[in-house]
């Protein structure tokens, strides 16, 4: 195998949004992250958000009075026409010749 071919492996620190930090060992060096096993809802049970930004108070903001939709009354069904109203049309019978032309056996020549 050989030799000085692998990163350095260095301790590094983890910085969570929550304020938690822990010490592990990255090849990219120190780590921020915006959620963690103990400030993430799955691992605590509770519902916690992180809203930097106000995005979801400007969801509850458009969506809090909105009315429900209103439905269309249904139009009266309009009467179909009867099938004798239009003439029948006849059928005209195949004739027997008339089928497709066998394939021959030759391949169409190519075309320069």
């Amino acid at each position: 195998m050989r030799e000085n071919i692998h990163p350095a492996y260095p301790n590094a620190k983890v910085h969570c949004a929550c304020g938690a930090t822990w010490e592990t060992r990255s090849t990219h060096g120190d780590l921020h992250l915006d959620i963690c096993s103990n400030c993430h809802p799955f691992f605590t049970g509770k519902q916690k958000l992180l809203d930097t930004q106000g995005r979801i108070d400007r969801f509850r903001k458009k969506y809090a009075n909105n009315p429900a939709p209103v439905e269309k009354p249904k139009k009266a069904p309009t009467p179909k026409k009867a099938a004798s109203d239009k003439p029948a049309k006849e059928k005209k019978p195949k004739k027997e010749g008339a089928s497709k032309p066998e394939k021959s056996d030759k391949e169409p020549a190519a075309k320069a």
